[in-house]
This record gives C-alpha cells, sequence and structure tokens, in this order.
C-alpha cells in the first residue's frame, strides 16, 4: 500500500474526520470485537490510529501490533495512543504486502477501512494470513459508498458521492469493496466466513448521529475530495456546491441519512 493510495489525504482536517468518524461508530462497529488478556493482535493498517484506540480500550490486556506504511501516520497514532496513557500497543512501519513477522506471529489480524485503498485486496489478506497461528481469527471492515441512500433525495448530492467512488477506482482503491468480503475472504483461502451489515440510520432523533456522522464523517469526506473533483472535472463547480448542500440538508429535522458498513470475521 502506497503513501499516495490514500484518496481522502493526510491532513490535518482529515485526521479529525477519521476521529470522529470512529468515536461514532464505536457501538455498531466494534462492541463485538474483544480480544483475550494476552493474545498477541495485528493491526494491519493503523493509519493515524483512530481504531488502535477503540481496540486498546476494548482488550487492555492483550497485546497489539499496528502497522501502518505511512511514518507520519504513525507518529500521529503513537501520540494520540500515549496521550490517552494505553501502554498495549507496540508501533511498527511496514507494507502490509511485506510485513517483518514470522508465521504463526498473532492469534488475531484486525484489518478496518484498508483493503477499499488497495489495488489487490485479495493479494493482502493472502499474505497476512500466513502470520495467524493454526485456528487464529481474521476482522475486517469496510464500507461501501453504494450503500449510501437519502432524504430528500438530490440527483447532485448522489454524483458527489460517485465522484469519490470515481477517485478511488482511479487511484486504484474500491469504494464499494464492502459488498465483496465474503468472496474477498474465503478467495483468500479463510474458513468460517460470517459477514454481518452494520447499517448506519440517522435522522433528527438520533442527534449524536447526526452531527458525528452525517456531518463529520460522511459529508466532511465527500467534501474533502472538492478540489480534485473540479480539477478533473468530474462535475461542474455549480452542481458540486448544490450537492454538498444537499447532504448538509439531510441533517436538518426532517433529513434522513443512511450508511452500511459491511463485518467479515473468520478463522485460518
Amino acid at each position: 500500500m502506497a503513501d499516495n493510495s490514500y484518496v481522502h489525504g493526510y491532513s490535518e482536517r482529515e485526521s479529525e474526520r477519521l476521529s470522529d468518524q470512529a468515536q461514532t461508530l464505536t457501538t455498531l462497529l466494534h462492541d463485538d470485537t474483544r480480544y483475550p488478556p494476552g493474545s498477541r493482535v495485528l493491526e494491519a493498517g493503523c493509519g493515524i490510529g483512530a481504531q488502535t484506540l477503540i481496540l486498546a480500550r476494548n482488550s487492555p490486556d492483550a497485546l497489539i501490533t499496528s502497522v501502518d506504511i505511512s511514518a507520519e501516520s504513525l507518529k500521529r497514532a503513537e501520540e494520540m495512543i500515549r496521550k490517552d496513557g494505553i501502554r498495549n500497543v507496540t508501533f511498527r512501519q511496514g507494507d502490509i504486502f511485506r510485513l517483518p513477522f514470522e508465521k504463526g506471529s498473532f492469534d488475531h489480524i484486525f484489518v478496518c477501512f484498508v483493503l477499499e485503498h488497495l489495488a489487490e485486496p485479495r493479494r493482502a489478506l493472502e499474505q497476512l494470513r500466513p502470520l495467524l497461528k493454526d485456528d487464529g481469527t481474521l476482522t475486517v471492515i469496510e464500507g461501501d459508498h453504494g450503500s449510501t441512500f437519502f432524504h430528500p433525495e438530490n440527483k447532485d448530492a448522489h454524483r458527489a458521492v460517485q465522484c469519490l467512488v470515481d477517485l478511488q477506482q482511479k487511484m486504484g482503491g474500491n469504494a464499494l469493496i464492502g459488498r465483496q468480503l465474503y468472496p474477498l475472504v474465503t478467495g483468500a483461502g479463510y474458513a468460517d466466513v460470517q459477514v454481518s451489515p452494520r447499517m448506519v440510520y440517522v435522522d433528527a432523533s438520533r442527534s449524536a448521529l447526526v452531527e458525528g456522522f452525517t456531518k463529520l464523517t460522511f459529508t466532511a469526506m465527500v467534501e474533502g475530495v472538492r478540489k480534485d473533483v473540479l480539477e478533473q472535472g468530474l462535475m461542474e463547480r455549480d452542481a458540486w456546491e448544490r450537492g454538498i448542500r444537499a447532504l448538509h440538508r439531510t441533517a436538518e429535522p426532517d433529513g434522513v441519512f443512511c450508511y452500511t458498513f459491511f463485518k467479515a470475521t473468520a478463522r485460518k
């Protein structure tokens, strides 16, 4: 995974968005991911540590090794983890396709929001599999931008979301990968694969999600690719601005927003 394969960039605002997303979705995505004391866990592709923080809090007695290819992301991750007083995480720089660990080094592997950015996601899973001990487990979480729907309906908003899908595809990634987790994980040789959809449903009665997901996570993510969309001519400026306004409109009292994540678990 190359440093330039991350479609959202590495700005301070993107770091804030990732942290907002992780905290907002903690219960939905992570409450059933807890590892036993003493177990060895590899987090492959930790980024700035937004998910690392939750993993470590959920499993304070597990031994977590968090790896990323970006030295800058690792620095931010370690600063955040240490600031929180967490001591059960070790950070290592490395390429997910060439990790410097012996076979059978880990009881569990955790991969979250990583495969969507890879040109060869199945090969990544194949490369990770030998690092698990026999009967060790894999957990993979990915989103799927094609699962986005909302009220009021707006064609420009849908086109703005599609621009993000198109940009990620141009960079070798796949923003629709959530729906493909079952064939990807089974195709990489894992057993007992189970996939569960995790829908985020947001209306005005869920004010924390209106702010934390509709505004600060999803709409902020789409807004973040504005420069690339306009420079590449994927949308006209006026249509783009209408689309972004329409996404913000879904956060108003009569608006509704839905998005689905997919969580796969498997064994070696």
